[in-house]
């Protein structure tokens, strides 16, 4: 069986945890404390990043693009119409724009400074940068989110989905970034309906179910974390 070492809250492990769900793939997932610097782990990626996917036959597939465009490769066909990576150029440009709109600039200007000084803060030692959040890098990604939330929108008003006319790796990989940042409760769903209705909508699906159980010890999920009726 595949295993995919991962932690609960990290988007970029979301991501993957949204793809395999969506193909039904079963796998054994162990969580991984990057900061920990475990041997064992460095040895299957030495860039101590997650996620890694390791193959039933032992082959190690390291981080989230690369997962994604093997799935796809290896599995994707499956699908068939639904396939997540589409088969026209033109379209698997517009999906591969997207995830690293929301794999790169979003994650750097919202979800991992709002991750790390909620929740990897807590995880680490003093003397590795541990302690109390910091008000001012809070604050600042609370900004910026307004920002991508706008941009969603505009995505929304052209398309039925963010990359095109259906579901594609482009939702699941904004949806992934979205929910680590919902889990501590800092998205403003009200301010843009069509984004909270598309949310919604990918929050529903039976592949998201596994990412509203997750809890971390010590820090509760907001109150309407795993409402599909928020």
């Amino acid at each position: 069986m595949p295993v995919l070492y991962h932690f609960p809250l990290d988007p970029a492990s979301r991501f993957i945890r949204l793809i395999m769900g969506e193909l039904q793939m079963e796998a054994e997932f162990i969580e991984e404390r990057t900061h920990e610097r475990r041997r064992e782990f460095l040895l299957l990626n030495p860039a101590g990043e997650l996620p890694v996917l390791v193959e039933h036959d032992g082959q190690v597939v390291p981080g989230a693009v690369t997962i994604a465009e093997y799935l796809d490769e290896t599995r994707g066909l499956v699908l068939g119409d639904r396939r997540l990576l589409p088969e026209a150029p033109a379209a698997r440009v517009e999906v591969r724009r997207l995830i690293s709109w929301f794999g790169h600039k979003f994650r750097a200007e919202v979800s991992e400074p709002l991750v790390h000084e909620k929740i990897i803060k807590r995880l680490l030692p003093a003397e590795h940068g541990g302690g109390a959040p910091d008000p001012g890098a809070m604050r600042a990604a609370r900004a910026n989110i307004r920002y991508h939330l706008k941009y969603i929108a505009h995505l929304l008003r052209q398309r039925n989905w963010l990359a095109g006319d259906r579901l594609t790796y482009a939702d699941l990989a904004a949806a992934a970034e979205l929910s680590a940042v919902d889990y501590l409760g800092d998205v403003p769903w009200n301010e843009e309906e069509a984004v909270r209705h598309w949310y919604a909508t990918v929050k529903s699906r039976p592949s998201f179910r596994p990412l509203l159980a997750d809890r971390l010890r010590g820090v509760a999920p907001a109150a309407a974390y795993a409402d599909l009726d928020f």
